[in-house]
């Protein structure tokens, strides 16, 4: 039997996951610095890809058809998949900025949004989709 897309994805997902994790241990324990700046927002952009799209195949194995990453968030919020809409948008947004923008300032803005808002609510999206999977 074929595996279901959103688990393919989601695997990818939790190595990203890890791998911003395995950044966040590195800063905690020797602080932070140029290049762990870089790596973290590099882990991070990876991992909001990987989030909305596996966001967007549940929505789809799900019967639920959406194409971009704020129609994928505005729906998974409206079906209680994520809990906090504004900091899903506000996530969406940085990763966008971090695109098209390279500023001192708001890397080290990035970073602290980072350690302590945007990991809690992509593990929250983990924990969700495990559940999913598991259960």
């Amino acid at each position: 039997m074929q595996e279901i897309r959103w688990h393919q994805r989601f695997k990818n997902l939790i190595t990203a996951f890890q791998n911003l994790e395995d950044t966040i241990n590195c800063i905690n324990q020797e602080g932070i610095n140029k290049i762990y700046t870089m790596a973290l927002i590099q882990a991070f952009e990876i991992v909001f890809e990987l989030s909305w799209k596996t966001l967007k195949d549940y929505l789809e194995f799900n019967g639920i058809i959406v194409n971009t990453p704020r129609e994928v968030i505005k729906e998974a919020f409206s079906k209680n998949i994520i809990q906090d809409g504004q900091i899903w948008i506000e996530i969406m947004e940085a990763r966008n900025k971090t695109c098209h923008t390279y500023q001192e300032k708001f890397a080290k803005e990035l970073c602290n949004d980072i350690l302590n808002v945007y990991t809690t609510e992509i593990k929250n999206l983990l924990v969700f989709l495990t559940g999913k999977i598991n259960g």
